[in-house]
């Protein structure tokens, strides 16, 4: 019988991006060689691969370095209103997403773009100021739904820079024992990059930020969470198995996406989520105000 192995070798061209083993700027690229050898030469590495040791601490931002659903719920509404939104369905006023339609809209469609897309077609391309009459053609939706977009993220940022927004508990502690303990650290978000960037600098300081060993938005892979391409590609990036990386969600999307990519992950919850199944989670918290890295580390090794 044979077994196989990964081999994971850098060659000499480097790149830049935003993903390295030392610095948020440089990375070599990772190319992922298989090799098949007798299963006589495996048994230390069988044994040892039979067991995860904790190397990367990966985040999602929304949800988990803040609650910012709300947040983003208000962008969207401000955008609406801005550009006279109305769908055929309601169009006495502007479209306005109430707090639990968009509970369970958050946690079924990941991105923005997404969103919108979906709901226009659900319920009808809308009137606006962009057009007046509903957009017909592919190229008039992608740009009724670019702009508004583009918008609402510029509002969101002037949400996230009015100093009102916090981290949620534990967090930054957690992102500190993480580096304390020699472990490599990244965020990954579904978000767009720019808005993912500010939300980090204002609400993790700016040294934390550019200590990220990996840091991936929405805009640097095909396809959002569910799909586990993010966290694939972190993994990549930081050079480590898939299997030695601790994700932290707080939601199912972002569980499935974790655990599709062969990671562990934990939960914790926020209000808007608290009901969903997390049963493929290997911990669930209300909050981070009660756990340390060296928790994490032990379930992990499980």
């Amino acid at each position: 019988m044979a077994s196989s192995i990964n081999l994971l070798i850098s060659p000499p061209n480097s790149q830049y991006s935003f993903c390295s083993r030392n610095s948020l700027l440089f990375s070599p690229s990772i190319t992922t060689f298989r090799r098949t050898l007798p299963s006589k030469s495996l048994s230390i590495s069988a044994s040892a691969s039979s067991t995860r040791a904790l190397e990367a601490l990966i985040f999602d931002c929304d949800g988990v370095i803040l609650e910012s659903e709300h947040l983003h719920r208000q962008a969207y509404n401000d955008a609406f209103s801005h550009f006279n939104v109305r769908c055929p369905d309601n169009d006495d006023k502007p479209l306005n997403w109430s707090l639990e339609f968009y509970d369970v809209l958050q946690n079924q469609i990941g991105g923005g773009k997404p969103k919108m897309r979906w709901y226009f077609k659900e319920n009808g391309w809308p009137t606006s100021t962009i057009f007046q009459h509903s957009p017909e053609d592919d190229n008039d939706r992608a740009k009724l739904i670019d702009t508004l977009q583009d918008w609402k993220t510029e509002r969101y940022k002037e949400i996230i820079k009015s100093g009102t927004v916090e981290p949620r508990p534990g967090v930054l502690r957690l992102m500190d024992e993480a580096k304390a303990a020699g472990k490599m650290l990244a965020v990954c978000s579904a978000a767009t990059k720019s808005s993912v960037v500010l939300c980090l600098e204002n609400l993790i300081g700016l040294d934390r930020f550019h200590g990220l060993d990996c840091f991936l938005a929405g805009d640097d892979v095909k396809e959002k969470k569910p799909d586990p391409s993010i966290y694939i590609t972190a993994a990549k990036k930081l050079g480590v198995s898939e299997n030695n990386c601790l994700v932290v969600e707080d939601s199912v999307i972002g569980l499935q996406a974790a655990t599709g990519a062969g990671m562990s992950c934990v939960i914790t919850y926020t209000s808007s989520t608290a009901d969903q199944d997390f049963k493929e989670a290997i911990a669930i918290y209300p909050d981070l105000s009660d756990v340390r890295f060296n928790d994490l580390e032990s379930l992990v090794a499980k």
